[in-house]
């Protein structure tokens, strides 16, 4: 099992948002080149997120469905990317002061990876999760300062 967690210098409700839209998964979620469906109901359990992931020209499909869902609280997927089985991606968000404690586990289900599960393949998921992290923690705080300084912008004046 591959455990990561990051302090996100922003609120939860702002990094559910993140999550809660499966259109925006390829901006943060690292190996991902193309997000190609994401069903209406995102993030609803059994709803489905089909992605395209791979390294240069090496890609294949992967579909993630929602196994639970507590909205701005808590969300886990089952990432199916055939013929390598499946794995558990639980996020879990915790509020800490005005900013979010995000905590990520990882581990596989089926399929090869639970003969490969072990201190190589978790070390390499581990790197590969933290860069993930620090890719959304951008994105949250980067949309946090832009509603700040929209909000502290003169009325009818455009934030410089």
């Amino acid at each position: 099992m591959s455990r990561n967690r990051r302090l996100i210098l922003s609120p939860p409700s702002r990094v559910w948002g993140l999550l809660a839209d499966g259109l925006r998964y390829g901006e943060w979620v690292s190996g991902t080149q193309q997000v190609i469906t994401a069903d209406p109901g995102w993030p609803e359990v059994g709803s489905r997120l089909r992605v395209r992931v791979g390294v240069g020209p090496l890609s294949l499909e992967d579909t993630c469905v929602v196994r639970i869902c507590e909205p701005g609280r808590r969300l886990e997927l089952e990432a199916k990317a055939d013929p390598f089985g499946a794995a558990r991606i639980a996020m879990n968000l915790i509020p800490w002061g005005a900013h979010t404690l995000f905590l990520l586990e990882w581990h596989p289900l089926r399929g090869p990876g639970t003969r490969m599960h072990g201190l190589p393949v978790d070390y390499l998921v581990s790197i590969r999760n933290g860069m993930m992290l620090t890719k959304l923690a951008r994105i949250a705080v980067a949309e946090r300062r832009r509603d700040e300084a929209s909000a502290a912008a003169p009325s009818g004046a455009a934030p410089g």
